[in-house]
């Protein structure tokens, strides 16, 4: 199998086929062979120490969790357990902390992702990504009544028989690539990034635009350097909240940079050598879980 990046994790049978049964999550909510993956506004549940891990209830101890008014959706099923997002916002944050103190604590994925298991933080982003979807699509968008959760809750479906228009997850795809000139890459500093921090450009797909297109003009637009060759890589789920990455490569036609100061504060080209040395000159790789950073050390161990 193929180095899987982050979040992504190939062992999960989603179970289509099952959430067309619509009796048939209510039923599985009853079942001892199935684990709640609970979450509270946008955090996870972890039991926290030196190897983090995902805290899954079971239903005959989360049953107070379930009361037809939480937002639930259907995960997938694995090694005959069934996985259940449930949602439990509506509790304040001490009824939470008190709640759930004996277990763990709700973390945000975007601290705690790096430090778990692989096949743990997969299911804990898209648990995550799927309650995000629902609650902010809680009324219709055409004609504003509210949403029923269907399909396993995976579709939210207008209450109001005259419009019954079915809203599915939002998924925003961007592109992220390191553009290479032959001994060199080209990284960028956002405002927004950790002191030091540098990392690989990236930018949303525009409507009626191809993937590569969408590569050549945010390199443009934020340095100034042409590009070509643009080449696939890789893909990662970013749940940040509802975003897929999508890894590129692609070889500089010009080398010249002029940042644009609204979305970089520095841009500069850096050998593998400079990058290796990073932390002894005050300078940061992108985090651990991300596809910059694999995109970047890809690169630095010419495994491209």
């Amino acid at each position: 199998m193929p180095k899987m990046n982050f979040y992504a994790y190939g062992g999960l049978d989603r179970a289509a086929a099952l959430r067309q049964q619509e009796e048939w999550l209510e039923r599985s909510l009853m079942e001892p062979e199935t684990r709640l993956v609970p979450i509270w506004r946008s955090r996870n549940l972890v039991a926290e120490g030196e190897e983090p891990k995902a805290v899954l209830l079971e239903p005959g101890a989360a049953r107070g969790l379930i009361d037809g008014k939480r937002h639930t959706a259907l995960l997938g099923i694995q090694d005959g357990v069934t996985y259940v997002a449930v949602d439990v916002s509506d509790l304040e944050e001490a009824d939470a902390q008190q709640q759930f103190a004996p277990l763990g604590a709700f973390a945000d994925l975007r601290s705690v992702g790096p430090l778990l298991a692989r096949r743990e933080g997969s299911l804990l982003a898209y648990a995550r990504g799927l309650m995000y979807w629902q609650l902010r699509h809680r009324f219709c968008g055409l004609c504003g009544s509210p949403t029923l959760a269907k399909k396993a809750g995976h579709v939210l479906k207008c209450s109001n028989p005259d419009c019954a228009t079915e809203h599915f997850p939002r998924t925003d795809p961007a592109v992220i690539m390191l553009v290479e000139d032959g001994e060199r890459a080209l990284l960028g500093r956002a405002p927004r990034f950790a002191d030091g921090m540098y990392s690989t450009l990236a930018g949303f797909v525009e409507p009626g635009e191809s993937l590569e297109e969408a590569v050549a003009r945010e390199v443009e637009e934020e340095t100034g350097v042409k590009v070509s060759d643009v080449r696939y890589h890789s893909s990662q789920p970013w749940p940040f909240p509802s975003s897929i990455m999508l890894g590129f490569y692609a070889r500089a036609e010009s080398t010249a940079i002029t940042v644009d100061p609204e979305e970089l504060v520095d841009a500069a080209w850096f050998t593998r050598a400079e990058m290796r040395d990073f932390e002894n000159v005050g300078k940061r790789l992108p985090r651990p879980d991300s596809i910059a950073r694999r995109l970047i050390e890809d690169w630095i161990d010419g495994t491209a």
